[in-house]
């Protein structure tokens, strides 16, 4: 057979480099500071939920195919509670497979082959995949080290008269960016005065430790042209249970959710009932959650700048990007490849975020942080060995 077997708009994706270096971790024993989930499960409430809702044969068949009533109304009171915004729980919210699905759902809706999207680059790796199965054309808005702050010069300079929509990510992954609510307001006029629509991906809105999450759609004008994006995996720390929603109006929610059914139909039934609860803990959960993941952050950013990695601070979600350069590395993926050999850490090389402009994370190493103290105070001591 001449012809490939995968799909051309996909050649080059491959195994997720995620998936490479978690294996990796596990045949060296060495400390998995690269793929993003917490090493220790979440509120024991809340998986007494899930437990108890299996028990009592509570989503063990399909539920419906929006999501459970409960989970949907809770979904509401969240975005009321926390944004003042107002969402019909019948209409407005959409129950998915995490927010990869979400993610996946809306573009595959909203976009038409040869439309274009702009997107943050570095990207999270399953934007680049989405874009290509939509058949659209991903164009990057690309943050730059230190900061990695949005040109929004550069970007009303990208915009052309194929651009559909923008894809946004804050808090960003893989660099912890957090829009300010002047570029946020700033990125939200250039939208209206173009007619674009917005995904905005929200996976880490609760995990933000110096700057506050402001959703694109509490901007006056947005709210119709926004698809919200939520997860419980990454509030929760139950990132195995794949829970996420989309909230927005009927007809951007309709939409998604026409091509959601077509995709897993439904998903994680009983762990539905389980975030319909989560989602009402009080404000001293999520306050002492942030809490906590911002001393773990500043205690793996010490540890890191002590022996010689350029250290980028982040202003949310649970990853530090890190510069090798100061080390006399040249190259993040070899480092990264041969450092559970070296020193018995999993890291990810930041060029596999880059994928138009793979130089300007040449030398760039993401860790997570959402570990244990402790493992993270071991983590650093076996790095150590690279300052030797």
């Amino acid at each position: 057979m001449t012809r490939p077997l995968l799909n051309a708009r996909l050649a080059g994706l491959g195994n997720s480099i995620f998936g490479e270096m978690s294996a990796r971790a596990v045949a060296t024993k060495s400390i998995n500071l690269g793929q993003g989930f917490p090493d220790v499960d979440g509120p024991p409430a809340i998986a007494q939920a899930a437990a108890d809702a299996v028990l009592a044969g509570r989503g063990n068949q399909y539920p419906p195919a929006t999501g459970i009533p409960e989970l949907r109304a809770a979904v509401g009171r969240h975005q009321r509670r926390f944004y003042g915004l107002e969402y019909d729980a019948d209409t407005e919210v959409l129950i998915t497979a995490g927010a990869t699905e979400a993610i996946a759902a809306a573009l595959l809706a909203l976009l038409e082959p040869g439309d274009e999207v702009i997107a943050f680059e570095p990207y999270y790796d399953s934007y680049v995949a989405n874009i290509a199965m939509a058949g659209a054309t991903r164009v990057p808005l690309t943050l730059r080290a230190p900061d990695f702050r949005p040109d929004l010069d550069e970007l009303e300079s990208l915009l052309t008269s194929k651009t559909r929509l923008l894809l946004l990510n804050s808090p960003h992954n893989p660099t912890g960016m957090v829009l300010t609510r002047a570029e946020t307001e700033a990125i939200a006029r250039i939208v209206i005065d173009r007619d674009l629509l917005v995904i905005t991906d929200e996976a880490y809105e609760h995990l933000t430790f110096d700057r506050e999450h402001i959703p694109f759609a509490t901007i006056p004008g947005m709210r119709g042209r926004v698809v919200s994006v939520g997860s419980a995996g990454k509030t929760f720390s139950f990132t195995g249970w794949k829970v996420g929603w989309a909230t927005g109006t009927p007809d951007l929610v309709g939409a998604v959710r026409t091509t959601k059914q077509f995709l897993t139909f439904v998903s994680s039934g009983p762990f539905q009932y389980a975030i319909a609860q989560a989602l009402d803990l009080p404000d001293s959960y999520f306050a002492r959650m942030a809490a906590d993941l911002r001393d773990r952050r500043d205690l793996l950013a010490s540890g890191l700048r002590e022996i010689g990695f350029g250290v980028y601070q982040p202003d949310g979600t649970y990853f530090i990007t890190t510069d090798i350069a100061p080390l006399g590395e040249k190259d993040g993926v070899e480092f990264c490849l041969s450092l559970p050999d070296r020193a018995g850490v999993v890291a990810i090389p930041s060029a596999v975020f880059y994928e138009d402009n793979p130089d300007l994370g040449r030398t760039l190493v993401r860790f997570a942080f959402c570990k244990r103290p402790e493992v993270l105070t071991e983590a650093v001591s076996r790095l150590r060995v690279l300052a030797d």
